[in-house]
């Protein structure tokens, strides 16, 4: 069974706490380990978020005042080649003689996607609304809330297309676990000529990595957090979690846009359109939401939720 992982980019950095690259390797770590009990089963692709990691790289970019601001698609590019690393090590450290490998991957995205007018993705670290707020008037950002506090939020276009697909089948057919699609990719539009070009844009990874999962035909979807499961009344004292529901029942969630509500979002798209089968949860139950045991598993038909 071919299973699409898609790892958070707050399960790999902490909403709070130290934005050191030790954090980041020490839950790569932990990661590769949830995972792990995944890949000696099934085939799988890992991908993972980088909101965190590219809303630093654009602060540590800024320090340098005598430089021209780097473009959000390199610097979604450099987040991808870092988290990878460290996810495809951390991997391979795991799963002794099973060949691991990370990919930069460019996702095609239309130039006129309504979404470069209203920016929606959360990107760095979270802040208290009068940080944000400074923030915001000094250096042009916009920001919205993000859970209990407020981050920077960037256009995030819909994801047309994935480029190098055929490489990663072949690598999956070979045997090879990847690691792809990070941070959702790096957004690029194609010209008329065929030629890409990167933009200032950071792409939903949930919605990027769901569109993997249906390109490539996969059984299960997995998107894992640092939240055990979908809640309903989250955030209150009335919250209870949701164990297995459809696309339709999660649609009437009043769901955070700047967390949970992507995820649901794209795992429903991927049940309706792909036919198949979707779970969401805390990274350490990876193993545990597939078998149908814990998380939330997103289904078309209560008939649909065969654990695996």
């Amino acid at each position: 069974m071919l299973v699409i992982i898609g790892l958070g980019g707050n399960a790999l950095l902490p909403r709070t706490g130290p934005a050191d690259v030790d954090v980041q390797r020490a839950r790569a770590r932990e990661a590769a380990k949830a995972i792990a009990e995944v890949a000696r089963r099934h085939r799988i692709i890992v991908t993972h978020g980088n909101g965190p990691q590219i809303g630093l790289l654009a602060l540590q970019a800024e320090a340098v005042r005598d430089l021209r601001t780097y473009p959000l698609d390199v610097l979604g590019a450099e987040a991808e080649g870092m988290l990878g690393y460290l996810v495809e090590q951390e991997l391979a450290n795991e799963l002794a003689g099973v060949e691991v490998t990370a990919l930069l991957t460019e996702v095609v995205v239309d130039a006129l996607d309504p979404a470069f007018r209203q920016p929606t993705k959360p990107i760095g670290p979270v802040y208290t609304e009068e940080v944000a707020r400074r923030l915001a008037e000094e250096r042009g950002w916009s920001i919205a809330r993000d859970g209990t506090g407020w981050r920077r939020v960037v256009a995030s276009p819909v994801p047309r297309s994935i480029v190098g697909l055929h490489a990663i089948e072949l690598l999956v057919a070979a045997g090879v676990v990847v690691v792809c699609g990070g941070g959702g990719g790096i957004p690029v539009v194609v010209d008329v000529a065929g030629g890409r070009h990167g933009v200032e844009a950071v792409v939903d990874k949930d919605r990027a990595t769901a569109l993997l999962a249906r390109s490539l035909g996969a059984d299960r979807l997995l998107l894992l957090t640092d939240v055990d499961a979908v809640q309903e009344g989250w955030g209150t004292d009335r919250a209870r979690p949701i164990h297995d529901a459809t696309p339709a029942e999660l649609r009437r969630l009043d769901l955070d846009a700047g967390s949970m509500g992507p995820k649901v979002e794209a795992a429903s798209w991927f049940v309706e359109t792909a036919g198949g089968w979707a779970g969401i949860g805390a990274l350490a139950d990876a193993a545990a939401i597939l078998r149908g045991e814990a998380g939330t598993v997103v289904r078309e038909r209560a008939e649909d939720a065969r654990p695996a």
